[in-house]
């Protein structure tokens, strides 16, 4: 069963709707790039807590919408592999957001309180879906009691967040590298409904081209026999993450470090709240529960990821071999490593 009836349209069909899906989620993340960088500016807020929440929940419109419409359709492990998978290649991304920054290492420059601090987050979230998963599934209203404390994580995770930015007990050491968020207003006098206005415009057009992703994501894993898990974690997860790839490579060629590793991780930590609300949307018991076993990995996986970014904003390395840190290439090849494992794990043809 596919998510809607696209079985009867022709495999170069739903390929090239996939692709057109992609396409317009690259566009719309560019622009928002421009408007959530004069709304932190404007507003004050920030672009660490922009970035995580703004940004992080625009850009991460088309992955809700493919997470909850696959839940809603009986996808479970679709659902949860487009979720988790979107977060293990959007923390690949930053490597490739760090080549567009040549002055130093992406982590170095960036260093702020509110990115290890949303990193934290992160990582003990990944780590609260993984203690979900070894529990029994049981179910309350519909949804597993872990969901439920996912959220409530979240919320103290973010006003905690805001209160160190507020008032930090320690800063990072500056450096002649180091990159501050420091409020620079290019609007030209823009009126703050404007910007507003177009932020939520540029954010339906995601959400739209997401559901399209959702549909035709669906319908090419059934076709190529590759699997729910696999197609869910990578190529799914992949398109669905276009917006973050370009919002971070983009931030980082107006100086917006902090934005740009912001919404990665800002973001990350929304699609894990994803999972949870996909949890209520699913009515056949536990989501995580009922998605295949390598989901288990998957999240594993993301969580290593996430601790070795965590290791690199920490140490801060100045520059490395292609100007990456070592985080960077150990980000890659783990990457590479799990996801080829997981190929094998979820039985996909060699040919």
């Amino acid at each position: 069963m596919t998510l809607l009836p696209v079985e009867d349209l022709s495999f170069t069909v739903v390929v090239l709707a996939f692709l057109a899906a992609a396409g317009v989620i690259a566009f719309a993340g560019t622009a928002l790039t421009r408007r959530a960088d004069v709304f932190a500016d404007r507003s004050g807020i920030g672009e660490a807590l922009v970035g995580a929440i703004l940004l992080g929940g625009m850009t991460s419109l088309a992955g809700v919408v493919t997470t909850l419409t696959a839940a809603a359709h009986d996808h479970p492990t679709l659902a949860v592999g487009n979720a988790i998978g979107g977060i293990a290649v959007q923390t690949l991304f930053l490597a490739v957001a760090d080549l567009a920054y040549r002055p130093a290492n992406l982590e170095h420059a960036a260093a702020s309180i509110g990115n290890l601090f949303n990193a934290g987050l992160l990582l003990a979230l990944l780590v609260l879906l993984l203690a979900v998963v070894a529990t029994p599934a049981v179910t309350l209203a519909g949804a597993h009691p872990g969901s439920y404390l996912v959220f409530v994580a979240y919320g103290c995770g973010i006003a905690a967040a805001r209160k160190a930015r507020a008032d930090p007990m320690w800063l990072p050491t500056r450096t002649a590298e180091t990159v501050s968020d420091e409020p620079d207003d290019s609007s030209g006098g823009e009126s703050m409904t404007r910007i507003v206005l177009s932020l939520t415009g540029l954010g339906l057009a995601v959400a739209a081209a997401g559901w399209t992703v959702s549909i035709t994501g669906a319908e090419i894993s059934r076709r190529t026999a590759l699997g729910d898990s696999f197609v869910g974690s990578l190529f799914m997860a992949i398109a669905t993450s276009l917006p973050e790839l370009v919002v971070s490579v983009q931030a980082v060629r107006r100086g917006a470090l902090t934005l740009a590793v912001a919404n990665i991780v800002g973001g990350n930590s929304f699609e894990v709240l994803v999972v949870a609300g996909a949890d209520f949307v699913y009515r056949d018991g536990s989501l995580l529960h009922s998605s295949s076993t390598e989901q288990g990995f998957v999240i594993a996986l993301t969580a290593l990821l996430m601790s070795v970014l965590l290791l690199g904003l920490l140490s801060r390395q100045r520059e490395g071999p292609g100007g990456i840190g070592w985080e960077g290439w150990l980000i890659a090849a783990l990457f590479l490593a799990g996801y080829t494992i997981l190929f094998f794990m979820s039985g996909a043809p060699l040919g």
